[in-house]
């Protein structure tokens, strides 16, 4: 990649260490257009399992239903949802170190030239 190479931007709605993130893997691959989607919702599915931690954190695993019954909080589910969505879109997107081979998206030359 030449240094006249434009990146893409991230999504102004991430928080910051997943912009960090999304921006690190937007360098260091060369992704197609539809491969910055599937990170994009990746990204947005982390910073929506990470707000469901806080939740949790805050208010609990659990609530009382007005019988009295105890309920999984709807944060737990969120949060487990969110987890696997990020999960199969990473392997979707196979952006592992492990052995290349012609189905791994592949790294950037500038980024290949670093390690």
């Amino acid at each position: 990649m030449s240094e006249s190479t434009k990146f893409p931007q991230p999504p102004k709605d991430l928080k910051p260490a997943t912009r960090h993130w999304w921006a690190s893997v937007v360098e260091a691959y060369a992704l197609e257009s539809h491969h910055v989607h599937l990170l994009t919702l990746a990204a947005r599915a982390w910073d929506r399992a990470e707000a469901a931690r806080v939740a949790l954190r805050k208010h609990g695993l659990t609530y009382t239903d007005k019988h009295g019954v105890k309920r999984p909080a709807p944060e737990a589910v969120i949060e487990k949802n969110c987890a696997v969505t990020f999960a199969r879109l990473l392997r979707e997107l196979r952006l592992d170190d492990g052995p290349q081979d012609d189905e791994r998206i592949p790294r950037n030359q500038a980024t290949k030239e670093k390690r």
